[in-house]
C-alpha cells in the first residue's frame, strides 16, 4: 500500500497564508487596524477605506499589488484629487470670465497666493511622508483631536479654504 505524500514546500506556503507570519505580520495588521479605527473615529472615510484596502491586499499570498500601491499610489491619488478640483471647469461651472474676474479681485489674488503656499507645503509634506511614513499616525491623531475639540473637518483641501478665510477676514 502506497501513502500519498504532500509536498512540504507547498504545504508550508499554504499554512503560512493562514497562520500569521510571526509578529511582523501581526504588527502590520495591528497598525493598519489602529489607523482604520482612527479614520472611523475622525469620520475620515478616505483613511479607513485606505487602511482596510491595504489590510485586504496584505491578505493576498503575493505582494505585487502592495508594491504597486507603494510605488504609484501617491501619484495616482494626487492625479485623482486634481481631477476632482478641475471637474467644475470640465462641467462648465467655471468659465474664462470667472477666471479673469478672479485676477481682478483682492480675494481672488489672495486665493492664488494661498493656493501657491498650500501647494508648496503639500509638496514638502509629500516628501516628508515618503521619507518618514511613520509620521502618518501622528497626523491622524492630530486630525482626530482637531475634529473633536476644535470642530475641524477631516478633509485636506478645506484647509486651504480655511487659511484663505483667515486672510479674507483681514481684508474686510
Amino acid at each position: 500500500m502506497r501513502i500519498k505524500r504532500t509536498c512540504p514546500a507547498s504545504r508550508r506556503r499554504t499554512l503560512s497564508f493562514f497562520v500569521w507570519k510571526g509578529e511582523k505580520r501581526m504588527d502590520i495588521f495591528a497598525i493598519l487596524a489602529v489607523i482604520a479605527v482612527l479614520g472611523i473615529i475622525s469620520k475620515n472615510a478616505a483613511i479607513w477605506i485606505a487602511a482596510g484596502g491595504l489590510m485586504l491586499l496584505k491578505l493576498l499570498p503575493f505582494e505585487q499589488p502592495l508594491n504597486w500601491v507603494n510605488q504609484y499610489g501617491l501619484k495616482i491619488g494626487i492625479a485623482v484629487l486634481t481631477m476632482g478640483v478641475l471637474a467644475p471647469i470640465a462641467l462648465g461651472k467655471i468659465t474664462t470670465v470667472n477666471l479673469l474676474d478672479t485676477l481682478k479681485s483682492g480675494i481672488g489674488i489672495m486665493a492664488i497666493v494661498v493656493g501657491l503656499g498650500v501647494a508648496y507645503l503639500g509638496g514638502r509634506g509629500t516628501s516628508l511622508l515618503t521619507a518618514q511614513p511613520h509620521i502618518v499616525t501622528g497626523l491622524l491623531i492630530g486630525t482626530i483631536l482637531g475634529v473633536a475639540f476644535f470642530r475641524g473637518v477631516p478633509v485636506g483641501p478645506l484647509i486651504a479654504a480655511g487659511v484663505l478665510a483667515l486672510f479674507a477676514d483681514t481684508l474686510k
